[in-house]
């Protein structure tokens, strides 16, 4: 193998020597005999060596070369003055010092000098431990999109001369274009990253730029150009907004739709609070047996109350769980349920069927509240009006949600139900409680919840977290300040806080008649004029300075939105919120989240594992 040519004059040190520092020592002393019989300047020897993969190399080199203090050119400088500088003389003077006491080492130096570079190169480790330069492997950045980018960015013009030379008829120029746009999309298929893409991508981008700049030398107009590109922009930004609206309506119809399981389980759950066999029909004396006991503690002051109104039992069952298993005296904890007629056997059976002892839970049903009626309930006199029924339903009515001029959210069945607005009737359900913990049926309880009960709530009713963050969640998110009547009594900066845990003071409820400015503020809304629908902005608005301010520990929210949650925030709170579209017992759920909601599922039912095993 032919030895590689010595590398010229320059700044750079050979890489025999940059390599290994140590052979420095060892050629000397392997190069003293040839020194001794030649004039040092002249001397010229090819050097093996291994690198530090073990393979041979070759070099020739020279006395200059190897001498440490050697002063290297740079060719491309003009030539030095022909008086050597002072530093100069110096550097020559010290390698010829050196070379002689070389020449002249005594026997003894010599063998100890030769012993010490055989176990220095023997004990050598010329691995490469670590790289401080920025081209290293970390640096490298493999994922990246640049090339996908430029494909379709490419595509894009591609599109662009492509209608240009169909209106001129330069159908050759635009079958190649239309040929490569096609094999273009088919290499770059559904990657993301350049890892991704099909490995003739690149010879793909370079035969789409060389038809491009054909095109470009053929067809270039700026005018013409620009107004394409707007149009197609125009064009993008309509099936943007189309798919929005479709994404919007898909995920409002699969949140508001009742799984399947979900379903069955209330089906089986009804059956059996009907035709009662004999295991049932003991179930039942026993329960009623138990309610007799109970009914002290419903009313009881010095208990833990909560009100929790739902008509899914499956959610409803979960939030009892949580909170009885978390609670250091469940025998204290009482719970008061409240569901619809539809749902009402269904939600009775199950907790006759799965007792919470020692806990109490009572259901009702909203039907037998005599008092709650269209003359009293202003937001149930509104429900029945013909013209809410048309913002609802009516398909091509100027009010109506279909139609695109309101959000579709509203289109859940939720406002609709009185079971939302029952929040603002506290007092009139449980007039001879002081106290009451309203607890929303998706949120899970992590810790003992007790503590609540003592907090100072220093005047106010409403105990809630808030949730406004710099811009966000004020009260000019929920509520219209353009309206003078908002805008008159309110601050749109005022914070905004979060329903779902809330724990209400009713002595200081009554005292401010917090029932009545509901009513107020909403008579004021029937045209929809101040809010939109929902329970959150009324509830801004009777709350209004009357909030005090809860931990965030306590109360932990987007759940049900919002996948970057900090879990150590989650892990941390006290109670857990599913608020938003993906509910935890949905398929939509965001699963990273639903393990904290589904380790309080009673699996061991056997109601659910008949209805769930269907699913499996």
């Amino acid at each position: 193998m032919a030895p590689p040519s010595l590398p010229s004059s320059s700044s750079a040190a050979p890489p025999w020597r940059r390599r290994h520092p140590v052979l420095l020592a060892l050629l000397l002393l392997v190069l003293l005999f040839f020194l001794s019989f030649q004039d040092v300047e002249d001397f010229n020897r090819t050097i093996a060596y291994t690198d530090q993969d073990g393979r041979i190399k070759l070099f020739r080199v020279t006395a200059r070369e190897i001498a440490a203090s050697s002063i290297w050119e740079n060719p491309l400088l003009p030539p030095r003055d022909s008086q050597p500088a002072a530093g100069t003389v110096f550097r020559r003077r010290r390698k010829e010092q050196r070379i002689h006491e070389l020449l002249h080492m005594d026997k003894e130096a010599e063998l100890q000098m030769r012993n010490m570079a055989m176990n220095s190169s023997r004990n050598f480790d010329n691995r490469v431990k670590v790289s401080y330069n920025i081209w290293r492997q970390e640096f490298h950045h493999t994922n990246t999109d640049s090339t996908l980018k430029l494909m379709k960015d490419q595509i894009i013009m591609a599109k662009v001369y492509a209608t240009i030379a169909r209106s001129q008829d330069e159908s050759e120029l635009y079958g190649s274009l239309m040929k490569c746009i096609k094999e273009s999309k088919a290499a770059f298929g559904d990657a993301h990253m350049d890892s991704e893409l099909d490995s003739s991508a690149l010879e793909r981008a370079k035969a789409m730029g060389h038809v491009l700049s054909s095109a470009r030398d053929v067809l270039y107009n700026s005018d013409e150009v620009s107004r394409r590109l707007r149009v197609m922009l125009q064009s993008a930004e309509l099936s943007i907004d189309t798919v929005k609206k479709q994404n919007t309506f898909l995920v409002q119809h699969a949140a508001k739709t009742v799984p399947m399981p979900l379903h069955c389980l209330h089906m089986q759950l009804i059956t059996d609070y009907y035709f009662r066999d004999g295991v049932i029909k003991e179930y039942f004396h026993d329960a009623a047996l138990k309610d007799e006991e109970d009914k002290a503690k419903l009313e009881d002051r010095s208990l833990y109350h909560y009100a929790i109104f739902s008509d899914n039992v499956l959610a409803a069952s979960v939030v009892v769980r949580s909170t009885v298993t978390h609670s250091k005296e469940p025998g204290k904890h009482v719970f008061h349920i409240v569901t619809d007629k539809l749902n009402f056997a269904a939600m009775k059976m199950w907790f006759i069927s799965h007792s919470s002892r020692p806990a109490t839970v009572h259901v009702e049903n909203i039907d037998n509240f005599k008092w709650l009626n269209s003359s009293y309930c202003s937001v149930m006199r509104q429900l029945e009006s013909a013209r809410l029924k048309e913002y609802y339903f009516k398909a091509h009515d100027p009010s109506s949600l279909s139609d695109g001029n309101e959000n579709l959210k509203y289109r859940n069945p939720k406002y609709l139900s009185m079971l939302n607005h029952l929040r603002f009737y506290m007092p009139e359900i449980h007039p001879k409680l002081d106290k009451i913990l309203f607890l929303d049926d998706d949120v899970v309880v992590q810790k003992d919840l007790t503590p609540l009960w003592d907090v100072d709530l220093k005047g106010m009713v409403n105990g809630a977290v808030e949730t406004c963050k710099e811009s966000f969640h004020r009260f000019d998110t929920y509520l219209n300040f353009s309206h003078p009547k908002i805008s008159e009594n309110f601050d749109p900066r005022a914070c905004g806080w979060a329903f779902g845990m809330n724990m209400f003071d009713l002595k200081e409820w009554k005292k401010r008649n917090i029932t009545g400015i509901y009513h107020y503020w909403q008579d004021l809304n029937e045209d929809r004029k101040l809010w939109k629908l929902g329970t959150l902005p009324p509830g801004l608005i009777t709350f209004y300075n009357l909030t005090y301010p809860l931990d965030r520990t306590w109360h932990v929210l987007g759940l049900g939105y919002d996948p970057a949650v900090d879990i150590a925030e989650i892990e941390n709170a006290a109670v857990v919120h599913y608020n938003g579209n993906y509910k935890p017992w949905l398929d939509l759920a965001i699963s990273k989240y639903k393990a904290y909601w589904s380790k309080y599922v009673n699996v061991g039912s056997p109601h659910i594992r008949h209805c769930y095993a269907s699913k499996q």
